[in-house]
């Protein structure tokens, strides 16, 4: 068996030129996890989906009606050290920030599967057999009771990965894509870190009219820098000689460090499919209701993880085969204002769609006495029964205030 090639996408990222890590101007991961815009993007992403309740479906008919099962118990606990929320949150951290998510099959003694355990990247390789067959090498793991390294079939992983532009085994993170922008982010922030630690002063170099010798000009340099830098930036300087001091460095406001900085922020939003006021970059957008940001949001950045999850949970845990699927409930990504809430259930109730008890327990509310059925006004006919009463020659001939009633007026 061969590791798999195009593995570039979920190392480390590679210099930005020819010699940068000499430099010390390497792109590493975690000093490209805390530009604040990526930080937001991957915690806002994460926290979004976990906080979604996952729920075990069976199909009564046509409906897909919520249940449990013995054999899936770990869907609510998957492992002895997290929640479901926690498991969904690092699910996608790992899927969001190196492009794969590796969830091991933790089984006992029988071969039952117990619990869910999502591996740290770093210690799984993809393996392809000369057969085709696809194999997962797993380093020493201690949190997932991996206490030597080992090569499982396929069949004991759960891989999901996006973002597979050069091999359908590994998948890219979108930090490639705006690495750039993340580094350029943080120089900014050094940049604006530094420029007020000097008290929001530029640097600068001192002339003189006249020729000044080498010796005279290093006493003034280190007098220069023994008594007006560092921390004695700010205090009064006295020049003689027709000496003057002119700045060097560029003014924040002439770098617009503001907008650029800005626009790197905006640059990862555009990576990560996330709006920009999600994360504070960027204003409200004028005349759009709450939720119809959300359904923005919902469509551009979360159903594809969303989707993904349900597919793999399904295909992985067999669950179609016993009947279930597995499914997130999205009411809590997608709640409606207090206002337009009511107004939907209420027209539900009125439509005969909802029972009143179903919808009065979307508000918590307790079921009431003949709540339990849904409630249609009389004056409503199916389409079938307006069919049979229009075939006839004269529909209304016998009907109330019908064809007789209007000739007799």
């Amino acid at each position: 068996m061969t590791p798999v090639s195009g593995t570039g996408g979920w190392t480390s990222v590679q210099e930005s030129f020819m010699g940068a890590w000499q430099r010390n101007m390497e792109l590493k991961r975690e000093d490209l996890l805390s530009f604040h815009a990526v930080f937001a993007c991957v915690s806002l992403i994460s926290k979004d989906i976990g906080k979604l309740p996952l729920e075990l479906r069976k199909q009564e008919g046509s409906v897909w009606v919520s249940t449990k099962d013995e054999r899936f118990k770990f869907l609510e606990k998957p492992n002895r050290f997290q929640t479901m929320q926690q498991f969904l949150e690092y699910w996608i951290i790992s899927k969001i920030t190196r492009g794969n998510t590796y969830v091991l099959k933790f089984r006992d003694a029988f071969g039952k599967i117990i619990g869910l355990i999502v591996l740290n990247p770093d210690l799984v390789k993809p393996l392809v057999s000369d057969a085709g067959e696809v194999f997962y090498q797993i380093s020493i793991d201690k949190l997932a009771q991996v206490g030597q390294s080992l090569i499982l079939p396929a069949s004991e992983i759960i891989h999901d990965r996006w973002n597979c532009f050069y091999h359908p085994l590994v998948g890219l993170s979108p930090i490639v894509a705006c690495s750039l922008a993340a580094s350029q982010g943080i120089a900014i922030q050094k940049y604006g870190s530094s420029f007020f630690a000097n008290m929001s002063r530029p640097s600068g170099i001192l002339t003189s009219a006249g020729k000044i010798s080498d010796e005279d000009a290093k006493k003034i340099r280190d007098a220069w820098n023994q008594n007006y830098s560092s921390g004695n930036v700010g205090k009064t300087a006295i020049l003689g000689g027709d000496m003057k001091y002119v700045p060097m460095a560029i003014p924040a406001s002439d770098a617009q460090m503001i907008e650029q900085h800005k626009m790197s922020a905006e640059v990862v939003c555009s990576v990560f499919n996330v709006p920009a006021f999600k994360i504070g970059v960027g204003g409200i957008p004028q005349g759009q209701k709450v939720e119809d940001m959300n359904l923005i949001y919902y469509g551009d950045c979360l159903q594809s993880l969303i989707e993904a999850i349900e597919n793999m949970l399904d295909e992985g845990l067999e669950l179609k085969k016993s009947g279930f699927e597995a499914f997130l409930n999205l009411e809590a990504l997608l709640r409606m204002d207090s206002t337009s809430q009511m107004n939907f259930y209420a027209l539900g109730v009125q439509r005969g769609i909802f029972s009143p008890d179903e919808a009065r327990a979307k508000f918590n509310y307790k079921p009431v006495a003949g709540g339990h059925t849904p409630y249609m006004q009389q004056q409503n006919f199916s389409l079938e029964a307006l069919a049979k009463r229009d075939s006839k020659e004269d529909p209304f001939a016998n009907s109330k205030g019908g064809k007789n009633a209007a000739d007799s007026e």
